[in-house]
């Protein structure tokens, strides 16, 4: 039986239909890449799955008892004191009556907080998007979902963070996942779904195998429209011809022509690509940026240590780091926005920089689409010509009706979409790009590859995704802790490939001060209240863990096992997996803890 059944589902808002006589089924243990274009309804779809959407007509079926959980693409988080009660308040934890289980939930949430590197005594308040995400994601995991939604998790994510979460969702439960991630859906998922004109089409395999289907399936779609649309038109020619072929006109091939009018009517084109152009005006002069011996902190925390660099004319340089080290604040330096503590940072001659912030800082919300492109004017000069800034929007994909609205009230795509059709329409021969794939889709993504690959310009880069580093970027400055930064020869896979393996720690430290070894070995081997309480109650949950799988294991040894049916048989197994799971993991902590307990007593 199918984990989830969707059956001739509707739904619309507006006079576009996001979903139009859709069908899924989705078997446990899937993980499913849900793609499909900004605003074709992907989120909607995960929202109507996690029950907080009511579809406008259709079935949706999910198996009794199955647990989903959806993390969103901005999660919100309770107000707390702590992180860790911000958590457990917007999982609901607390409201959970058996107690064993509220603490081995709880006990989960602390273990992936550890995962994901956050501070579980931390302010909610105080938390960026990334650690908000970051959290949302631990929740969820903690609490051991059947089915598991995410859109766009990778999102406000450093690199190694999404590497974390990769590993956890390989062995996780059964998934949809929202992301233009190319690299995350090649080793995530097991199935690629594209929502399309709101039809789901599905494609087995990850998003390299659908790439190569994805090709075909257009060339086999334009050849039947261009067919169907010879036909009519020869029909259509037919019923003009008039008094001369009016004694051949039969009632038949009138009722035909019909159909092909409401069909060709109905049929729904493929939404259209973004098209982007990049004017590089004059061109600068062979040294872009040069930074010696450059020193920048924010009180005690280092960004920059003694940075040299020299970014020549054409370079496209990929800043690659985990969120926090310091990337747009060295961008910030390079423009000139930020003063080096120490050291020297020289612009070269004729350097026109065009910058593109994450934060959609250069955005006002209270203007309207058409004035942020062309203040006060109907015209815009692109590349040396003029265009109506009707016409330009559309390029970017917005409709005429769009043009008069606020800012404020566009979805991150499209706010995303507008600062590139803002930054692309003056002339730039330093591209910096902060983050420029966030809440893009995936052809909008290629295509912003494909133009930047064209740029005859420097480009400096920020970025998660992968794919997109490698695709784009020829060399990459290297966060690498403690303000310093090295530098690489191309793009992401190189920097892994050339990166230095971890230095094994030594076996006894000569130069720690013997009062430094002394208090980290007293923090080390020190119990925590909470501990000594897991530590007593563990061999009475093992007791009881080891007694079930007993009476389990005995009931289905039984020669009249089989008549209780296949559906108790079914969750008796995957009891009997959970004890084996649960016995691992108990007998685990708790040599763990008793080896912590003789350390703290020695």
């Amino acid at each position: 039986m199918a984990l989830l059944t969707l059956l001739d589902a509707q739904l619309a808002y507006g006079d576009v239909p996001l979903l139009d006589r859709a069908a899924l089924a989705l078997d446990a243990g899937e993980r499913i890449g849900l793609i499909g274009r900004n605003g074709s309804g992907k989120s909607s779809l995960l929202r109507a799955i996690a029950r907080l959407t009511v579809l406008d007509d259709g079935e949706l079926r999910i198996a009794d008892g199955t647990l989903v959980t959806l993390v969103e693409q901005e999660p919100l988080l309770p107000p707390a004191t702590t992180l860790r009660l911000s958590l457990i308040r917007r999982g609901h934890v607390e409201q959970i009556a058996d107690e064993r289980e509220r603490w081995r939930t709880e006990a989960r949430v602390d273990e992936y907080l550890h995962r994901f590197e956050l501070d579980p005594e931390r302010s909610p308040e105080t938390c960026s998007g990334g650690e908000r995400k970051r959290g949302a994601l631990a929740l969820a995991l903690a609490l051991q979902p059947d089915l598991l939604l995410l859109d766009e998790p990778t999102n406000h994510l450093d690199i190694d963070a999404i590497a974390r979460l990769e590993a956890l969702l390989e062995k996780g439960p059964t998934q949809i996942v929202i992301t233009h991630d190319r690299a995350f859906l090649d080793r995530v998922v097991t199935r690629i779904v594209e929502l399309d004109r709101g039809v789901l089409r599905s494609h087995p395999g990850n998003f390299s195998a659908y790439q190569a289907r994805k090709r075909d399936e257009l060339a086999t779609e334009e050849t039947a429209n261009r067919r169907f649309d010879k036909f009519w038109a020869q029909e259509e020619v037919w019923i003009r011809k008039g008094v001369e072929a009016r004694r051949t006109r039969n009632a038949g091939r009138v009722t035909r022509l019909e159909a092909l009018r409401r069909e060709r009517a109905t049929r729904r084109e493929l939404t259209g690509n973004i098209k982007l152009t990049l004017d590089t005006g004059e061109r600068s002069g062979k040294l872009v940026a040069e930074l010696e011996h450059v020193n920048k902190a924010f009180g005690d925390r280092q960004i920059v240590r003694d940075l040299d660099l020299r970014l020549m004319r054409g370079d496209r340089l990929g800043l690659i780091g985990p969120n926090g080290a310091g990337k747009s604040s060295l961008i910030r330096l390079l423009l000139g926005e930020l003063v080096p503590d120490s050291g020297k940072i020289r612009l070269g001659a004729n350097v026109l920089p065009a910058y593109f912030d994450q934060l959609r800082e250069q955005l006002d919300p209270e203007r309207t689409v058409a004035d942020t492109i062309s203040p006060g004017s109907d015209w815009i000069e692109v590349g040396g010509g003029r265009k109506h800034v009707m016409s330009y929007l559309g390029e970017f994909l917005f409709p005429p009706r769009r043009a008069g609205a606020p800012v404020k009230t566009l979805s991150g795509g499209e706010r995303n979409r507008l600062l590139l059709a803002r930054l692309f329409a003056r002339p730039a021969n330093l591209l910096v790009l902060d983050e420029p794939t966030n809440d893009l889709d995936i052809e909008s993504l290629e295509l912003l590859e494909d133009t930047l690959q064209g740029y005859a310009g420097t480009l400096i880069l920020v970025s998660h995704d992968r794919a997109f580093l490698d695709n784009v970027v020829t060399q990459t400055l290297v966060a690498e802790g403690d303000g310093r930064w090295r530098e690489y020869v191309g793009g992401y896979s190189d920097w892994v490939t050339q990166r230095p393996a971890p230095a094994e720690a030594p076996a006894a430290s000569t130069t720690a001060k013997p009062a430094t070894v002394a208090s980290r070995k007293q923090e080390r081997v020190r119990l925590s209240f909470k501990e000594k309480r897991e530590l007593e109650t563990l061999p009475a949950q093992i007791e009881a863990l080891e007694r079930e799988q007993a009476e389990l294991t005995a009931r289905m040894t039984d020669g009249n096992y089989h008549r209780l049916g296949a559906d108790q048989i079914k969750s008796d197994r995957a009891r009997g997996a959970e004890i084996e799971r649960l016995l691992e993991t108990s007998f685990d902590r708790w040599a763990q803890l008793e080896g912590k307990a003789r350390a703290a007593e020695s």
